[in-house]
């Protein structure tokens, strides 16, 4: 429960001025979490493996909690990226990024319709090279789960299945006549992959059986599920892990498959309203039911009824489809900040998830249809109408290879999990004593604890998506353990709205005991024998790093206080940065090293190697490594300037001359500089827009939405010329066409060949132009906006109201430029 308490002194740390400052006599609230039963360790899972030997030794497994290499648990975190919606030359680039930012697995659909759209005539080459793909992700040590349906939705048209396929009789079901193209179907992928699975050294450890199935009846359910599973292992493909998505009344076979969840998006394009919704379910924390956030009591409105979505405790929690963006339907066009990704990690893993899979994590768009577009559609039978290229779901890699602010907020939390993950993934879920009655309560705190024995984690959430929940003054965590009561921290602090994060309590660090941090943990890096952890501060938010004082000797630093209380050394930082180090010697003479880094820099922060190495680059550049470089990218700017912890031990190399100086012993400022670029586009006016009617409304469903133009029509919107000038993107990483319009929609085409689209959302559209000018050569590309409607049935977001002229349409282009993207490569290898 919370429990308000009058706090009349500081008893803790009560010299010190600094700090007396944040404890005045104020109301406390008491969050309370127990978490003082035993630990249970993990028991055998209910689940029938496929092959889960690889050639070298290792083995994958599962228990009733956790995945499994050789035995021990891991937390990995998995990325979508689909090889057929991006050109196969900018696919290496973008798996380093995924791996940069602490993705260790890619999942990824095969769509049936994108290899045999035409009956008997595969296609297997280029973007749609499979094999290609999978064989990069083994390059780089990247697992892979392979969503091979038939059915996979993604939406893509027809959720994947070709149209001559529709055309046969029934389908995702036991017909004999579907089957047996769906054995030539597992035939094509098995040979794409072939030495490719896990049991050959390959990276495939996994293959998901159709998608958000719910079919029942004969030769449906769960005798179809099975039915795909002993085809997939006949065709070839025997892996360790089988999957089903397991919401929307799942058919989940026991033991022949393992369910795999989602986890909430931050809003529902899909949804047919174009209001603002209700407080999604993506920030809420799911304790009782893994399909729905249940905060409150079971049974609570809105709760999952199916028996199927209850959680299994003989299987662990792993996700697949936890929000990276949203996709953009024409009714329903939400704008996604990195916040609203970033607060679904604590909630997610507070919530005992133990594979963390984001759906997308690298946009794309669709390719070339022979017979049809691609995109799901209204008049494909489907809910929503989509662009017919762009399939960008405002993820954290855009379909052009951007990286988002939601790539950095997302960063912490994945390379926390690489260095942290195996202590997080064996420890149990523990709810505080008082929830929210439901997803819409944004007064009761957030909160739950995992933890294994007295060491673990503190989860919050302070945040959702369009709410505004409020500040938490005095706030104080109070943990029941085996071994007594923890508060975290030993006085209240003042949390501000808006805030989230993942807070340790007992971690062992060396011989060392932290008993606790009020600062999120995004990395450990061993240089030169030393070990150093490095932690990101909350803005508004006290950072105390408290040390438990039996097992230390010093605790020493140059940014704060040190002061030794009631068992603990704490260090209180007053200004986080790169100046701001604990240094700790443990009673045995070892020591470690803590950095706190402020919220700015630890989101800008990347962990690197240099000549065997290990050291932290914070820039506000794009990164990505590879074996023995690291790329920096930069929007406009050809100058480059980054830190590096520790400094190098000898001069840093690269594309560019790079300087570098070192103010104090922590760190290196570097600079370089590559030579500028200032390529011009010439915009023209074709001819103006004209008067749209309004909107078409499907007449499929209850509640109709508005219809997207189809391809070609467009009579109405304004037309522009833009002419490239030849070689405009040479010598750079891309070329950005950056537009800025006011319209309902808009089209890019050359030479009549629709390169790309945008559904307006309010923000700017940046077209990376590199795969379109592959030839070098000048290009006259057009430009179609339509007009936008005053009162259209559409669901914005927008920052201001549109200025509607007279005639109550708008089709405005505001500016339009080309703008470079640099590139400076460094060596890290021997210095």
């Amino acid at each position: 429960m919370l429990k308000n308490r009058h706090l009349h002194l500081c008893s803790i740390f009560s010299a010190s001025v600094l700090l007396a400052a944040y404890c005045p006599a104020q109301q406390t609230t008491l969050v309370r979490v127990d978490a003082s039963q035993a630990w249970q360790a993990p028991q055998p899972a209910a689940y029938d493996a496929g092959a889960s030997l690889a050639p070298n030794g290792d083995r994958l497994s599962i228990d009733s909690r956790e995945l499994l290499l050789n035995g021990q648990p891991l937390l990995p975190a998995m990325g979508e990226f689909h090889y057929s919606r991006f050109p196969r030359a900018q696919w290496e680039p973008e798996l380093l990024k995924m791996k940069s930012v602490g993705i260790t697995g890619v999942s990824t659909y095969a769509f049936w319709i994108h290899h045999e759209e035409i009956e008997g005539q595969w296609d297997w080459a280029d973007q749609r090279d499979l094999r290609a793909f999978a064989a990069l992700c083994k390059k780089h040590g990247m697992w892979m789960v392979l969503r091979v349906g038939p059915w996979a939705h993604g939406e893509a048209r027809n959720g994947g299945l070709p149209d001559w396929l529709l055309q046969q009789g029934p389908v995702r079901q036991n017909s004999p006549g579907y089957l047996q193209h769906v054995q030539l179907w597992f035939a094509q992928i098995d040979q794409q992959v072939k030495g490719l699975l896990w049991k050959d050294g390959g990276p495939i450890i996994g293959v998901q059986l159709e998608n958000e199935y719910s079919k029942r009846g004969p030769g449906a359910g769960e005798e179809h599920i099975l039915t795909l599973r002993r085809m997939v292992q006949e065709a070839g493909l025997d892996v360790p892990f089988y999957f089903v998505t397991a919401w929307d009344n799942a058919v989940l076979p026991p033991r022949a498959v393992l369910p795999i969840y989602g986890g909430g998006y931050p809003d529902a394009p899909w949804d047919r309203s174009i209001l603002k919704l209700a407080p999604g379910e993506g920030y809420a924390f799911h304790l009782q039911n893994r399909v729905t956030a249940n905060m409150g009591a079971m049974g609570a409105p809105g709760q999952a009824a199916n028996a199927n979505d209850q959680q299994p405790a003989e299987l662990p929690f792993v996700t697949i489809e936890i929000g990276g963006g949203n996709q953009v339907t024409y009714h329903r066009r939400p704008v996604i900040s990195g916040d609203d990704i970033g607060a679904m990690f604590p909630v997610m893993l507070g919530s005992g998830v133990n594979l963390y899979g984001t759906y997308m994590f690298q946009g794309g768009q669709n390719p070339e249809g022979k017979l049809t577009t691609l995109q799901e559609s209204q008049g494909t039978g489907y809910p929503n109408d989509l662009p017919i290229k762009s399939y960008d779901f405002e993820a954290p890699l855009s379909q052009f290879g951007e990286e988002r602010a939601s790539l950095r907020k997302m960063k912490l939390y994945q390379c926390f999990l690489q260095s942290f993950g195996a202590q997080l993934a064996p420890m149990q879920v523990h709810a505080a004593e008082q929830l929210p009655a439901n997803t819409s309560d944004l007064v009761t705190p957030r909160v739950t604890v995992r933890s294994r024995g007295n060491a673990g984690f503190v989860f919050f959430n302070n945040y959702v998506r369009n709410y505004t929940m409020p500040a938490r003054p005095a706030l104080q965590f109070e943990v029941a353990l085996p071994s007594g009561t923890l508060h975290l921290p030993a006085q209240p602090i003042d949390i501000p709205a808006a805030s989230y994060f993942i807070w340790p309590f007992n971690l062992r660090a060396g011989s060392a005991t932290l008993h606790y941090a009020t600062a999120q943990l995004i990395t450990r890096t061993e240089s030169h024998s030393v070990t150093t952890y490095y932690l990101a501060s909350l803005p508004g938010v006290r950072t105390e790093l408290a040390f438990d004082a039996t097992t230390v000797r010093s605790v020493n630093t140059s940014a704060g206080a040190v002061q030794r209380a009631n068992g603990l050394i704490a260090a209180t930082i007053i200004q986080p940065g790169l100046d701001a180090v604990v240094s700790v010697t443990a009673k045995d003479g070892t020591r470690t090293r803590w950095i706190v880094l402020s919220a700015a820099q630890a989101e800008n922060a990347w962990k690197i190697h240099i000549a065997g190495h290990d050291h932290l680059l914070i820039t506000a550049s794009d990164v990505y490594a590879a074996p023995d470089v690291v790329h920096l990218l930069t929007r406009a700017d050809a100058h480059f300037s980054f830190d590096l912890l520790p400094a190098p031990s000898g001069q840093l190399t690269g594309s560019a001359a790079i300087t570098c100086v070192s103010p104090n012993r922590n760190a290196a400022h570097c600079t370089a500089t590559v030579p500028a670029q200032a390529p011009q586009a010439i915009v023209n006016l074709v001819h103006p827009a004209q008067l749209v009617p309004p909107a078409k409304m499907s007449a499929a469903h209850r509640d109709p939405v508005a219809l997207a133009p189809a391809e070609g029509e467009l009579p109405q919107a304004a037309r522009w010329s833009i002419e490239i000038p030849k070689g405009a993107g040479a010598g750079l990483s891309e070329l950005f066409l950056d537009i800025r319009y006011t319209g309902d929609l808009a089209r890019l085409y050359d030479n009549g060949h629709l390169l790309t689209d945008d559904f307006w959302t309010g923000n700017d559209w940046s077209v990376g132009l590199n795969r379109f000018l592959a030839d070098g050569q000048a290009h006259s590309l057009t430009l179609d906006v339509l007009p936008l409607r005053n009162h259209a049935p559409i669901y914005f977001e927008l920052p201001a109201p549109v200025a509607f002229p007279s005639n109550g349409q708008a089709a405005e282009l505001q500016s339009i430029k080309l703008t470079p993207q640099y590139e400076l490569i460094l060596s890290t290898g021997k210095q």
